[in-house]
């Protein structure tokens, strides 16, 4: 069968011509609303300018009024509208079920010191072909599986390191094969070296102080690299606290006369938000929260993006979800700017620091009411 047309005819007798064997699966899945295609691509209906999940009930439409797209974002940078009934632009519940078993399933793989499910096998179990689980749960997380085991292993690695007499020791309790492929990425994974996570940071050296803005108190700190913390509230005690618990073993330096400059920098920021803060930073996340952070430098001061669009503009539409949680994992403030972030009925959400912070952050930074 030749790939760059197909001509079948249906039921009613209508003649179809569908550009390549990708697109008569696809319309295919759509005419049996196959569950199963959810969240692996998206059609859209030229005549009605909607937008469909593969499953959604509505009459099935004519294929030459039918695109194709692998993305929200892709059908509604082509001008089409979610459909009312099928909300093809909100988290699909059951894939989300899917996701955490399959998270679930790889979680204790690796608590058991076992090898991770092969896709194959985790795909057997969740009744979805290798394919289909891969896009589905990359879209979910903003990781493969395989990526989300790595991840796994390397956080089970850091619990580990402290409880373990050598690294070496850690590393196979931890499930890794060989302490040479664990050492080509601990620093990326661990966001330190394995013997600094496991002396607690002891090694580093952090300059903190706390500052006094209109705010509140404000805890500012930095290691060599750049300002790793910028945090608030309304009692220093519990900043300074947190700090030390984050680097229990690190040299803490308190109110470095040198540091002073950076404090006073970090305070004129947080009362006049609409400059820009001129600091290094030292930025440790995951690979998908570094690239939530990236997006969130990209809003502009004195406006917002909703979870949704920030998801949408890193290539994840669905990661809704881990968006939000890679917001409140946010540990420098501001600079950082997670309060740019609402809700999709353009409502203020959690966070970390206070909403009423977040909302006077944003009015300094002239963004216009947002709903609280």
């Amino acid at each position: 069968m030749h790939t760059s047309a197909l001509v079948e005819r249906i039921d009613d007798g209508a003649v179809l011509t569908l550009r390549d064997r990708r697109e008569d699966a696809q319309y295919a899945a759509l005419l049996a609303r196959d569950a199963s295609f959810d969240g692996v691509f998206w059609y859209a209906v030229r005549t009605t300018g909607v937008f469909c999940k593969p499953s959604c009930g509505a009459r099935p439409p004519r294929a030459e009024n039918v695109s194709f797209h692998d993305s929200v974002a892709s059908a509604v940078t082509a001008g089409f509208r979610p459909c009312k009934r099928c909300r093809p632009d909100q988290p699909d519940t059951l894939h989300t079920d899917i996701v955490t078993a399959v998270c679930e399933q790889i979680n204790t793989a690796v608590a058991a010191d076992q090898s991770i499910p092969s896709l194959n096998a985790l795909a057997t179990r969740s009744g979805y072909s290798p394919f289909h689980l891969h896009r589905m749960f990359k879209r979910a997380t903003g990781l493969t599986p395989r990526a989300y085991g790595a991840a796994s292993r390397a956080r089970r690695m850091r619990e580990t390191l402290d409880q373990r007499d050598t690294v070496s020791q850690a590393i196979h309790d931890a499930g890794y094969t060989s302490t040479s492929r664990f050492y080509e990425q601990a620093t990326a994974r661990l966001g330190m070296s394995a013997s600094r996570v496991k002396a607690g940071g002891r090694g580093e050296t952090v300059r903190y102080a706390i500052g006094q803005c209109t705010l509140g108190p404000v805890l500012v700190a930095a290691t060599a690299r750049g300002v790793c913390a910028i945090q608030f509230d309304d009692d220093a005690r519990v900043l300074v606290a947190a700090l030390r618990q984050r680097f229990p073993f690190a040299q803490l330096i308190d109110d470095d006369a040198a540091f002073a400059a950076t404090v006073d920098a970090v305070v004129a920021f947080v009362d006049a938000p609409t400059h820009t803060l001129d600091l290094p930073l030292d930025i440790r996340g995951t690979v998908f929260q570094e690239r939530v952070w990236r997006a969130l430098t990209n809003i502009p001061a004195g406006r917002t993006a909703t979870y949704t669009q920030v998801a949408e503009a890193i290539g994840q539409p669905t990661a809704v979800r881990a968006v939000a949680s890679a917001c409140a994992a946010n540990e420098i403030a501001i600079a950082i700017p997670c309060h740019r972030v609402v809700r999709s009925t353009g409502e203020l959400s959690g966070y970390r620091w206070g909403v009423e912070r977040k909302q006077a952050i944003l009015e300094r930074e002239g963004a216009r009411p947002v709903r609280v």
